[in-house]
């Protein structure tokens, strides 16, 4: 301190050198934004990653119940095919109908769980992600590459097919390289890769 200053103006020269600029004050809020911004973005990522982990294992665990019961669905559905409609017997009519709800409750348990049923239906395109081609013939009036009958139907979950559509495929016209008249069986049945290419020594 010099001997023309008072000890006020020392505090106010203190005072003075401590303030930040305003440049400090916005540097440092624009870290402490960035700050944040980071720490949201990671909060986001954990918290997504999180959900699509959860929803990988109950996918899991559904996809392992819901294979085991294919067969029963599979079962039901054909003999729901093979039933009599037309009887005079309450009995039998009781049976079918018995049949029919039982069937009814099973498809409502795979839908109330994300399995969605895939069942091309005749003229549908042939969808080598969804469908698995066990045979080609030819059809009259059916597009080439057109599904013309399926077989059996298939199921995904969450978007992920876990049992391909088994369909029968219209051949392409003669001259476009399929055998006229003559049905030619896809390689990859039995459960393979959907969409194989045709066995010719069918």
């Amino acid at each position: 301190m010099t001997d023309d200053q008072t000890p006020a103006d020392d505090v106010a020269d203190a005072a003075e050198g401590a303030e930040p600029t305003l440049e400090e004050l916005q540097a440092q809020v624009a870290e402490w934004r960035d700050k944040a911004l980071r720490a949201a973005a990671e909060a986001e990522n954990v918290r997504r990653r999180t959900e699509r982990e959860a929803n990988d294992a109950r996918a899991y665990a559904i996809q392992r119940f819901a294979r085991d019961l294919f067969g029963a669905a599979d079962s039901l559905e054909r003999a729901l095919a093979a039933a009599p409609r037309e009887t005079a017997e309450a009995a039998v009519t009781n049976f079918v109908l018995g049949i029919e709800m039982t069937e009814k409750a099973l498809r409502t348990a795979f839908e109330g769980n994300g399995l969605k049923r895939i069942d091309p239906q005749p003229g549908e395109k042939f969808d080598p992600h969804l469908h698995q081609a066990m045979m080609e013939q030819e059809a009259a009036g059916a597009e080439p590459g057109s599904v013309v009958q399926t077989m059996q139907p298939g199921y995904e979950l969450f978007g992920r097919v876990v049992r391909p559509a088994m369909v029968v495929v219209a051949a392409r016209r003669a001259g476009a390289g399929a055998d006229s008249g003559a049905a030619k069986t896809y390689a990859g049945a039995g459960g393979h890769d959907a969409g194989g290419a045709v066995d010719t020594k069918a």
